[in-house]
């Protein structure tokens, strides 16, 4: 699908420069560049929750410095304040975090759900941590933190102002944990790093405190399923995007949707779309949701099936569909589908990313779309990945950008697996193969594209995903 000039997002990345959003004066007073990816929170019914935003802090081109990950955790020995001297640079870097933070393309690709922060000392003393509003945002403390006087009375006042948070990267009961423990909402267990007799005793204790229990580092459905017996409340990690040994339930009879498919491949005419859809009523409701959404202006309401599939077009149609097959069976809103988000987000995000690089161009977008949205293929179906790609009868470059990441989209998919993650190592190194595109860009095409996935009310194909009982 080609996007004109209004469609595409302003890749302020491009080309080396990558400012987060903030005004020019505010760009002059700060030498740092941030940028952000995200990491759902699913709560126990497997539901989105939150987002965990992992920030990247980076010393722009001429200014002293070097690049940092807010998410690595301070070593006991640099707990304290600053050195003299840098005192100045800290509280600049701090500024800058809060912009980002607030900045409206994070915020639109949180759709809706409270994120997570991770703190250091210095920005826990910092005032500038008053900007972020506290009903949005819990602060998750690190084990180096400390646990003094000074940190708990800073606690303490800004548990008054209502601010909430978690302790992260819990893996003994130590004096520290025992101090901050009193002040924290919710704690985060890795269990593969506690020995497994002691995670049911942790879990049981911090249960009957009354805390929120995270399970952080969950990546397949068998370690969601011990978490979930053990009783934790929060599920960090993508085992809902891994097989779950059967097949998803979904929100239309999903061979309905594979026949759809397969004819919209052939370029049908609209009497053929119309026949095939007519043997499914679901998919005929749905199609008539699409087309009258508010988003294609028509003017008049659609009421007849032919006039919906004339409305809609075959591409829109396809990419519904495409989409259609991983929305979840149960009624809950499209925002808090968190397989739906995922494969929305990277398709979105692979197609915009391909529409930068010199070599690629409409056919190269719609082949990144298709990479992106169905490298989930094996959540949906639980069979092997190669069968269910030949089943979709998909293009030899398309399916080797899926099963063994071959080509310039292969490159796309592994960078956007590790944006998914926040491994910036691995971005870097992607950054080599897709110029003009830099790490910065590839993160503010990441988050347009979390908004095109998550603002149904804007978006005409997410629209005509909203659940309707078989």
């Amino acid at each position: 699908m080609s996007f004109n000039a209004a469609d595409r997002p302003h890749l302020s990345g491009v080309e080396g420069s990558h400012r987060t959003a903030q005004t020019s004066t505010e760009s002059a007073a700060h030498p740092w560049d941030i940028y952000f990816a995200r990491e759902p929170l699913l709560d126990r019914d497997g539901l989105l929750c939150a987002f965990e935003t992992l920030p990247r802090i980076v010393a722009r081109e001429g200014f002293e410095g070097h690049a940092t990950t807010q998410t690595e955790a301070p070593t006991e020995a640099h707990a304290g304040e600053p050195p003299p001297g840098d005192a100045a640079a800290q509280a600049a870097q701090n500024r800058a975090l809060i912009d980002a933070f607030g900045a409206p393309a994070l915020r639109a690709a949180l759709i809706g759900h409270p994120a997570w922060l991770d703190v250091t000392r210095e920005l826990l003393f910092d005032d500038v941590l008053l900007r972020l509003p506290a009903d949005r945002v819990i602060l998750e403390l690190s084990p180096g933190i400390g646990a003094g006087p000074e940190v708990i009375a800073r606690l303490v006042e800004l548990h008054r102002k209502r601010y909430r948070f978690a302790l992260d990267h819990v893996t003994k009961a130590d004096d520290s944990f025992a101090k901050l423990l009193p002040y924290a909402d919710a704690v985060k267990l890795d269990p593969r790093g506690i020995a497994p007799a002691l995670v049911p005793k942790f879990a049981s204790v911090l249960k009957a405190a009354g805390k929120i229990l995270v399970a952080v580092g969950i990546e397949t459905p068998a370690e969601y399923e011990r978490a979930h017996a053990l009783g934790f409340d929060r599920f960090q990690g993508y085992a809902f995007a891994k097989p779950q040994g059967a097949a998803r339930r979904a929100s239309a009879p999903r061979q309905a949707l594979l026949n759809l498919l397969q004819l919209l491949a052939s370029e049908p005419t609209v009497m053929q779309l119309e026949a095939e859809l007519k043997l499914n009523p679901v998919l005929v409701m749905h199609l008539m949701r699409l087309a009258n959404s508010s988003s294609f202006g028509l003017g008049r309401k659609v009421t007849t099936l032919r006039e919906a599939i004339n409305a809609t077009g075959t591409n829109r149609i396809a990419r519904w569909t495409q989409l259609l097959l991983y929305a979840d069976g149960r009624k809950i809103s499209l925002e808090d589908d968190p397989l739906l988000q995922l494969a929305a987000t990277r398709a979105r995000f692979m197609e915009l990313a391909a529409a930068v690089l010199p070599e690629a161009g409409p056919a190269e977008e719609d082949a990144a779309f298709l990479v992106g949205v169905f490298s989930f293929v094996d959540a949906v179906f639980g069979g092997p990945l190669d069968q269910t790609l030949e089943l979709l009868r998909l293009a030899k470059p398309i399916r080797a950008a899926i099963a063994r990441r071959e080509g310039v989209l292969g490159r796309l998919l592994g960078v956007s697996e590790a944006l998914e993650r926040g491994d910036w190592a691995a971005v870097d190194a992607a950054c080599a193969t897709l110029a003009p595109l830099d790490a910065g860009a590839l993160a503010a095409l990441a988050l347009t594209a979390a908004e095109w996935a998550g603002t149904a009310e804007r978006n005409a194909e997410a629209e005509g995903l909203e659940r309707i009982e078989d």
